[in-house]
């Protein structure tokens, strides 16, 4: 009875040990196709056709990235637009709503005169972004840079004030009339 048991027991052991290692083995199987379609992306130069859409989405964001690099931003613009539909604001929506702000912005840099269109669609994306994850330092400071390429005008604060015209002041936390 006691060898039997001692037995069973070996037996349930290996079987468990042999699942653990098929399923690490199939989790190695697919990290190895992801890499090799990871590889067939970066190798998709400027020159070459289009790669098909992959189901994984950390594909798609490679591949939308692949497609940013080689100036082909309508396909990554697509790319970036299909992950952040899909996500609830995961980590690679936010990285796609970071990545498509950057895209409109140095689209807005390299085309000069006709920037002004491209760096508010920048900004809004990183104000998305912002909305969603307010911890992300580096989507504050190209807000920031955006904001200084193209400032934004306050519709309480006139540019130009009358001649003889007092200033305003606004002090955060006063409402008008607490001070004489």
């Amino acid at each position: 009875m006691k060898r039997r048991s001692v037995h069973l027991l070996f037996g349930l052991l290996s079987l468990c040990c042999a699942g653990v290692a098929l399923e690490r083995g199939l989790q190695l199987r697919q990290t190895l196709e992801r890499n090799a379609q990871l590889v067939r992306i970066a190798a998709a130069g400027p020159g070459a056709a289009p790669v098909a859409r992959p189901a994984a989405r950390e594909l798609q964001l490679a591949l939308a990235l692949a497609q940013a690099q080689a100036g082909r931003y309508e396909a990554a613009r697509e790319g970036y637009g299909a992950l952040i539909q899909a996500g609830a604001r995961d980590p690679l929506a936010q990285q796609a709503l970071f990545n498509l702000g950057n895209l409109y912005l140095r689209q807005g840099l390299a085309q000069g005169a006709d920037a002004l269109p491209l760096i508010e669609l920048g900004k809004q994306r990183l104000r998305e972004l912002l909305r969603a994850a307010p911890q992300d330092w580096d989507a504050r400071y190209n807000l920031e840079r955006a904001l200084r390429l193209a400032p934004e005008e306050d519709a309480d604060f006139p540019a130009e004030q009358p001649p003889g015209a007092r200033p305003r002041v606004r002090i955060p936390g006063f409402v008008t009339g607490d001070l004489p």
